[in-house]
């Protein structure tokens, strides 16, 4: 017969200064011998077991008695086996009467508790941090100590608390058990799946304080910040240009090394961004449903719509910081920047011309080769640039998209309606450098600038005559043409 020992409620009460678990008799506590012995030295203070090697004196043996009949796990107390068991079992005994969340051991729910109360009883000694879990008050006191406890065996990387290692070991593995049961995307962690989440609901918690954008991730609210602030902590290490977020870092540095690892699998155009990639996969379906209202052009793209528009309108609305260049698109700005700072890292490796852009030396070498690979299919002249063939296809198609505001002229190129626009102006800015007269046009400047010279490079093929100008030439060749 297993003898026990009744300890009085006001026994009850000094221990512990809680309600004990009590049997239906008189509302009393009942202690097995061995357990009622262990229990009084937790208050005399006894430590009646010493470590051989470091002398630590402890209060409890440390013998398991109690064994785990499912997964051999031991335990010094039955009551300890008893709430594993529920762990097999499912059985979750205590319940939450404000939430009706369940738990397997009262301990658990009175942690739970905690978050209905608010009551943070673990408290740090070096900031003041409070914490409802002792636990999680262990796991902090780390980021004060350092102290790195759990280690990875495959690449060594070291980590202050257990469930990080855990999900670091999910890169090794692959492991992605945390799956969007709408899309069946599947994630190693479970915080990326609940930022996840907010793409289908639509929930932006994060919210500045400035000007009171919303973001699903805080990490966006944080980039979004550096607007307000003009913080630019990502530098490149190349021509010094800075950005305020990774990715866009990221992307720049591509400009320096070519580097184009997003491949269209239909065409093998590769491409910087991957957002390049996409738009570029919508010219093979071959829709093109935005179209231009005045030369009827038709893009696949929105965005290639309005693009577009600057030709008509003469919109430049991309400035450069340092000498007030403007430009129709961004991408072009962006290229522009690049030579104010100085750096050429690309050289022609047949005459060591030095270049800022890698586009730049693809064309400057086409000089060396002579190759034209843009040919017209209509007169079969070729170009070395696909600009260059683009603007000729204008004289077949008659097409005129740079129109005059003030007379309505229109012409097939850029260069032609800023030429045009000088007869407005009265603007002359190609100078004679000996007599200061002034001119609208380059060409008009050069041949002015054959009176000072005496050069006459036009001459006549039947009597050898020489003029400066073309078209005087012209006139004198009607001379031997003409009818007696």
């Amino acid at each position: 017969m297993i003898h026990t020992f009744i300890v009085s409620f006001r026994f009850t009460w000094i221990c512990t200064k809680r309600r004990p678990y009590t049997s239906k008799v008189r509302g009393t506590k009942l202690f097995l011998k061995e357990n009622l012995k262990q229990h009084i030295k937790i208050h005399t203070g006894e430590m009646s077991y010493m470590c051989e090697i470091c002398s630590a004196a402890f209060s409890l043996k440390g013998e398991k008695p109690y064994k785990c009949e499912i997964c051999d796990a031991t335990f010094p107390h039955k009551g300890t086996l008893q709430e594993h068991l529920r762990i097999h079992t499912g059985e979750k005994p205590y319940k939450c009467e404000i939430c009706d969340a369940a738990f397997s051991q009262k301990g658990a729910l009175q942690q739970h508790l905690r978050i209905h109360t608010g009551e943070k009883p673990y408290k740090c000694e070096i900031c003041s941090a409070a914490f409802s879990r002792k636990g999680a008050l262990q796991q902090h006191l780390r980021i004060h100590t350092g102290e790195k406890p759990y280690k990875c065996e495959i690449c060594d990387a070291t980590f202050s608390q257990k469930g990080t290692l855990q999900e670091h070991l999910r890169i090794h593995t692959g492991e992605k058990p945390y799956k969007c049961e709408i899309c069946d995307a599947a994630f190693s962690q479970k915080g990326a799946l609940q930022q996840h989440l907010r793409i289908h609901t639509g929930k932006k918690p994060y919210k500045c304080e400035i000007c009171d954008a919303t973001f699903s991730h805080k990490g966006n609210l944080q980039e979004h910040l550096r607007i307000h602030t003009g913080e630019k902590p990502y530098k490149c290490e190349i021509c010094d240009a800075a950005f305020s977020r990774k990715g866009v870092l990221q992307q720049h540095i591509r400009i320096h090394t070519g580097e184009k690892p997003y491949k269209c699998e239909i065409c093998d155009a590769a491409f910087s961004q991957k957002c390049l990639l996409q738009r570029h996969i919508i010219i093979h379906t071959g829709v093109k449903p935005y179209n231009c209202g005045i030369c009827d052009a038709a893009f696949a793209l929105n965005s290639d719509l309005k693009t577009h528009m600057r030709i008509h309108t003469g919109e430049k609305p991309y400035k450069c910081e340092i000498c007030d260049t403007a430009f129709s698109w961004k991408c072009t700005l962006k290229r522009h920047r690049i030579i104010h700072t100085g750096v050429k890292t690309y050289t022609c490796d047949i005459c060591d011309a030095d270049f800022s852009l890698k586009s730049s030396l693809q064309q400057h070498k086409q000089i060396h080769t002579g190759v034209k690979p843009y040919k017209c299919g209509v007169c079969n002249a070729a170009f070395s640039r696909k600009g260059g063939l683009q603007i000729h296809k204008r004289i077949h198609t008659g097409e005129k998209l740079y129109k005059c505001d003030i007379c309505g002229a229109a012409f097939g190129r850029k260069g032609h309606l800023q030429r045009h626009a000088r007869i407005h102006t009265g603007e002359k800015p190609y100078k004679c450098g000996i007599c200061d007269a002034a001119f609208s046009q380059k060409d008009a400047l050069k041949n002015h600038s054959r009176k000072h010279t005496g050069e006459t490079p036009y001459e006549c093929d039947i009597c050898n005559a020489a003029f400066s100008r073309q078209g005087v030439l012209q006139q004198h060749i009607r001379m031997h043409t003409a009818d007696p």
